[in-house]
């Protein structure tokens, strides 16, 4: 080697030099390609996507375009990467399943939800969409600041004016060195709400904002279940949700069962979904499926899923849920670039970042505009002078050998700036007439005005968020629309509970077990007789089956017809609309096969002196200490030992001293103190409560308290009042007195209860209709008489189920709140619906 090859090595530490290199390039990686700007939600290669189709004019207001011209635009100026990394994302940036808002308008073949790739870049066209056009309004004002591009050649924008908070809207997702970043989308109007709520208080703290901003919200739409990881997410930067599939149960008439799929998780791949399933039941990990089709098309998405006759649909759709992505998780990192460097962000702080942003814009913006007025006032204080002394001006000029010396002269004589001087050279004689002076004053005064306007804004904070809000309000009014996914609360998910609002609500369930709850004024009070309105849609084969008031932080209590118990938090149970079915009670407690609710107990705590009293459709009746059932496991308890051909119908709370009284579908009943049922443990079989003649059957039981009569209501609509003394006192296990004169007209009784005057009766049919009434309007008469009409009953059509509310709801206190409580049964043999028990507690 010579001394000059020599002179060329530069000795370096290996070790050092991996370290530099590596870290430029990870640096690299995070500024310039995997993670989006704070400000405007976009990594480079979207952001210079959007750019160069603005700058080429491919507007939502013009024509489509070639695909391959926007990608050869974007790398041949701005993004020296491969073609198929920038078609990609531009693909991306047009899939309605992949943004919740898109930001390119696609034509042609995008790709689908089942993974099927987008046609070549050479076939589809594409422009902006009109909601990116947000994304660089006013960019032509000095809004923004650029940087040279990677040759020094073009310059390109640093960050996008992003007039609606695009970060949080589309989400973004990207892996870099080190870091990862996954923000979900959101609904724009709630997004925008919280930034509205943010100006107008900056204290605003991040459970407030989650007021505003309940969740994420997927273009796929789809459920979230709980909003505990919501919450860590907000809070924090970092959780975790789980999504799932928005699934329907169809109940054929033949007794067979389909599943329906009509939404799903985000980023899962359809046809991958169904292979998966189809894999599970060609290795036999799923039993139960007889067909699986996919029917989406244009109109939506719809899975069919064919259920064995012999399978429960609701167990075999939680195995479906255990073992495909119709359940998946999304791992919520909120990482962003602030001012060139990463960082994990809170809610708020993603919504503080953009509202500096914006206010930065309104103020370029604002200068530039004043730059502008100020500009053009000052020329025409110059054309001013000049009309004033018009003669003087014309015969400057007509004297002078050159446009300089005109120039020169008019700057001295008047006292002109060279622009001013300019202008008055460039003016068209047109102008010297009296309408266009007058058109050069009006113009001057308006700059005056707008100038005024402009410093006000620039001196005054409170004027620029005032711009802000009522520019995003405007972006809400044009583009917003509605929530496609939906927060529910999921039974595994833990919750904090002071955070859960204190709030009175009303549960539903039907026959077939779906579950759901509404708030406690969905139902307005309605004069005896009438036809009612419309509570929730049901088929042929569903009705409503219990119904009864409670709080959101009591227990709920579900006995079985095996004489099983299971427990949840009135917050646990899914709040929907009142025309919606609910969700199958299996995907929130763990019943077995051949098992079903028959008695639902809302209580608020388990007191040791307080009794559980139990009654089967045989007249078995069992009285046990409530605090026996204070620890009940996820997979329940058993509450009474049931015999094989008996089974559970009513439980209802006593203070251990109260009178029982219970009756039957023959109209016959019989009150007995509770005190004659010993007290037994929980898996103890029970004592005789009556004896039943052989087509006779238990319909209800009541606990009787002062002020209150005993009502019935019969099968086709009639009811009737009676005082609780026309019952006599009788030892438990007799045949009982007559209750009811039953007969074709009025049909078997459905229900028997005790109520007060003060309280309204809400009748549920077979058909879903509801009324609601006041206990004081229906007739008082005897023991031995049929009642009068309550409701009237289509044909085809009979009473299911009867609820008792409080007349004035404002007595529905937080704390001191009823728990009213409701069950019904249905005969296998007749089908009629038979009610069971009531009380408060």
């Amino acid at each position: 080697m010579t001394d000059q090859d020599q002179s060329r090595v530069k000795p370096v530490n290996i070790s050092q030099e991996m370290r530099t290199s590596f870290l430029d390039y990870a640096m690299s990686v995070i500024v310039s390609r995997a993670l989006p700007d704070v400000r405007d939600g976009l990594k480079p290669v979207h952001r210079r996507i959007l750019y160069a189709m603005n700058e080429l004019g491919m507007t939502s207001d013009k024509a489509y375009k070639k695909s391959a011209r926007i990608v050869g635009e974007v790398i041949g100026k701005y993004h020296p990467h491969g073609d198929s990394a920038v078609y990609e994302s531009m693909v991306r940036m047009a899939q309605d399943f992949s943004y919740r808002y898109e930001l390119v308008d696609g034509h042609g073949n995008f790709g689908s939800i089942d993974g099927d790739s987008a046609a070549a870049m050479r076939y589809t066209e594409a422009r902006m969409s009109k909601i990116s056009m947000e994304m660089v309004r006013d960019i032509k004002k000095d809004t923004i600041d650029y940087q040279d591009n990677y040759d020094g050649a073009e310059q390109e924008p640093v960050v996008l004016p992003a007039r609606f908070p695009n970060l949080l809207v589309n989400g973004a997702s990207g892996i870099a060195v080190g870091m990862a970043t996954n923000i979900p989308p959101h609904q724009l109007g709630e997004v925008i709400d919280g930034v509205l709520a943010l100006s107008r208080n900056p204290e605003i703290s991040i459970s407030e904002l989650m007021e505003v901003i309940p969740g994420p919200d997927f273009p796929t739409a789809g459920l979230i279940l709980g909003r505990e990881g919501i919450r860590k997410a907000y809070h924090t930067g970092r959780g975790s949700i789980i999504l799932r599939a928005k699934v329907e149960i169809e109940q054929h008439a033949n007794g067979k069962e389909t599943i329906l799929v009509t939404e799903l998780p985000y980023q899962v791949n359809k046809a991958k979904l169904i292979e998966r399933i189809a894999e599970l039941v060609r290795d036999k990990k799923i039993e139960g499926i007889t067909d699986l089709r996919d029917e989406s098309d244009r109109n939506g998405m719809r899975i069919v899923i064919e259920v064995r006759r012999d399978m429960n649909a609701n167990v075999l759709l939680n195995n479906l849920y255990k073992h495909t992505a119709l359940q998946t998780s999304f791992g919520i990192n909120l990482l962003a670039l602030v001012n060139g460097r990463p960082k994990v962000l809170n809610l708020k702080e993603c919504l503080v970042h953009y509202l500096d942003h914006q206010k930065v814009v309104i103020r370029r913006r604002t200068q530039y505009e004043l730059n502008k007025a100020e500009a053009r006032a000052h020329i025409l204080e110059g054309l001013r002078i000049a009309l004033d002394h018009l003669d003087e001006v014309i015969n400057l000029i007509r004297n002078s050998r050159t446009t300089d010396i005109a120039r020169t002269g008019l700057m001295e004589t008047f006292g002109l700036s060279h622009e001013q001087a300019q202008a008055i050279l460039d003016m068209r004689l047109q102008r010297l007439t009296g309408l266009e002076r007058d058109k050069i004053e009006n113009e001057y005064q308006e700059l005056l005005a707008r100038i005024a306007e402009l410093r006000a804004i620039l001196a005054d904070d409170e004027k620029v968020l005032e711009i802000i809000r009522e520019e995003l309000g405007e972006v809400k009014d044009k583009y917003n629309d509605e929530r496609r996914t939906e927060i529910t609360v999921g039974f595994d998910m833990i919750e904090d509970e002071d955070l859960i609002p204190r709030e009175n609500i009303v549960i539903t369930i039907t026959h077939n077990g779906y579950v759901k709850r509404m708030p406690i004024d969905t139902y307005k009070s309605q004069n005896r007789g009438g036809r009612g309105i419309q509570g929730m849609g049901t088929n042929e084969n569903d009705f409503v089956e219990h119904l009864f008031t409670t709080n959101t932080h009591h227990n709920v209590l579900f006995f079985t017809n095996k004489g099983k118990v299971y427990k949840l938090k009135g917050y646990e149970i899914p709040e929907l609309g009142r025309t919606a079915k609910g969700i199958p009670i299996i995907n929130l407690i763990q019943i077995e096969k051949e098992e079903y609710i028959t008695t639902v107990f809302p209580i608020e705590d388990f007191v040791e002196d307080n009794y559980l009293i139990f009654m089967t459709r045989k007249g078995i009746t069992k009285r046990s200490s409530l605090s026996a059932f204070s620890h009940i496991r996820k997979g329940g308890l058993f509450a009474i030992n049931v015999k094989e051909e008996d089974e559970l119908m009513s439980v209802r709370l006593t203070d251990g001293n109260d009178e029982v009284i219970v009756g039957t579908k023959k109209g016959l009943s019989v009150r007995f103190k509770e005190t004659d049922v010993r007290a037994m443990g929980r898996t103890a079989t029970g004592v005789k409560g009556i004896t039943l003649s052989q087509d006779d059957e238990v319909v209800g039981m009541g606990i009787i308290e002062e002020d209150e009569e005993v009502l019935i209501v019969t099968e086709k609509g009639y009811g009737k009042r009676t005082p609780i003394d026309e019952y006599r006192i009788q030892t438990r296990g007799g045949k009982g007195i007559k209750t009811c004169n039953i007969t074709e007209k009025n049909g078997d009784m459905i229900a028997l209860r005790t109520v007060k005057e003060n309280e309204d009766l809400m009748i549920i049919t077979t058909s879903g209709v509801i009324i609601r009434t006041a206990v004081s309007g229906i007739s008082r008469l005897g023991r031995n008489t049929m009642g009068v009409k309550l409701i009237r009953i289509d044909e085809g059509d009979g009473v299911a189920t009867v609820a008792r509310i409080l007349n004035d709801e404002d007595e529905l206190d937080l704390e001191e709140s009823k728990d009213e409580e409701i069950t019904i049964e249905t005969d296998k043999e007749t089908g009629i619906d038979t009610e069971k028990d009531n009380e408060e507690n």
